[in-house]
């Protein structure tokens, strides 16, 4: 049934309505991901993101002029980009509003967005290459997940990037989306994921992008700073309530080496990780040519294997539930 309560924002649901479409394609997507054939067929709509994207990316960044006009040139790409996304998913869900098919498919199309189910797969087949194939099976898996050179890596290298990747892309793949989702439904969280390709395309300090992108990366930081610090909570939530893990080693890694990352917000879901598990996590890494000299994080042993990686899986799978079960219950409480 809708809720009876007035929505505050034109062209939306109330809350309660969008925290049950969220429910619904949070639902959707664990079960299902992002059906193989219709990739092939349309693609993904980051897919479209990232081709708008690159193309104004090459008319607009040009070598040739100064760090003011490119960094002006990046705003002006991010904000063309957000009006791409925005303006047709606002109007597509105020066509939807008031019916329960019009809720169905937009729990559908949101389900499109967040990535519980391919992260998962993804990082269990790391899992999967180290215990079949050892060094060489896992090094040939996490180097689909992560940017590091997967060479410079050995088998704990291996099982604690890959760890990092799920914690991190919980916070960013999973957490923001779904945040973004319970506050404006399907253009919010199209438009972080939008920020969130920007970032990945062009938000990075190379001399063809640091000017250019760095209005993508700030903006990515910013939407990404709510996500970052929830993850963290279902990951902490999550150690309480999983045998072998500890709530409180997660808390206090959080408190103590969150900061200590480079990104203000892939901290808070790794040292949550990092000290639910018993490891330390980040530390010295290798990305193509590039030695990152960052801290480490928890205070446990760096020798991480696939078994550490299974517990992980376990780890993330929880928090994703209990994202839905809070989801749900504050649903019920505003019913």
């Amino acid at each position: 049934m809708l809720a009876d309560t007035p929505s505050t924002l034109p062209g939306s649901f109330a809350l309660t309505d969008l925290l049950l479409i969220l429910a619904g394609a949070l639902l959707i997507e664990a079960a299902f991901g992002y059906p193989k054939a219709l990739f092939a067929a349309i693609r993904h709509p980051v897919v479209w993101m990232g081709a708008f994207l690159s193309v104004l990316e090459q008319r607009l960044n040009d070598p040739a002029r100064s760090d003011r006009f490119r960094r002006g040139a990046g705003v002006a790409t991010l904000a063309a980009l957000l009006l791409a996304v925005g303006l047709p998913t606002a109007l597509l869900q105020a066509a939807l509003i008031g019916s329960l098919p019009g809720m169905i498919a937009l729990a559908v199309l949101i389900a499109s967005l967040p990535a519980q189910r391919s992260l998962h797969d993804h990082v269990a087949a790391v899992a999967e290459g180290l215990e079949k194939d050892g060094l060489a099976g896992g090094r040939k898996a996490v180097a689909m997940i992560v940017g590091r050179n997967p060479e410079s890596l050995d088998e704990a290298g291996v099982a604690r990037a890959a760890i990092e990747s799920l914690a991190e892309n919980f916070s960013d793949g999973i957490v923001a989306p779904a945040f973004w989702a319970g506050v404006a439904g399907l253009p919010g969280a199209a438009l972080y994921k939008a920020a969130n390709t920007a970032d990945s395309m062009i938000g990075h300090r190379s001399a063809r992008y640091r000017a250019f992108g760095w209005a993508a990366a700030r903006f990515d930081d910013l939407v990404n700073l709510p996500a970052s610090r929830l993850a963290a909570l279902w990951l902490v939530a999550a150690a309480a309530l999983l045998p072998g893990c500890s709530a409180r080693a997660a808390a206090r890694a959080v408190a103590r080496d969150a900061r200590r990352h480079r990104s203000p917000n892939a901290g808070w879901p790794e040292a949550a990780m990092a000290g639910a598990l018993g490891l330390r996590l980040a530390g010295p890494r290798v990305y193509g040519a590039e030695r990152v000299e960052d801290g480490w994080m928890g205070d446990g042993r760096a020798e991480a294997d696939a078994a550490d990686l299974r517990r992980a899986l376990r780890l993330y799978r929880l928090a994703c539930a209990l994202q839905l079960g809070a989801v749900l219950a504050l649903a019920a409480a505003l019913g």
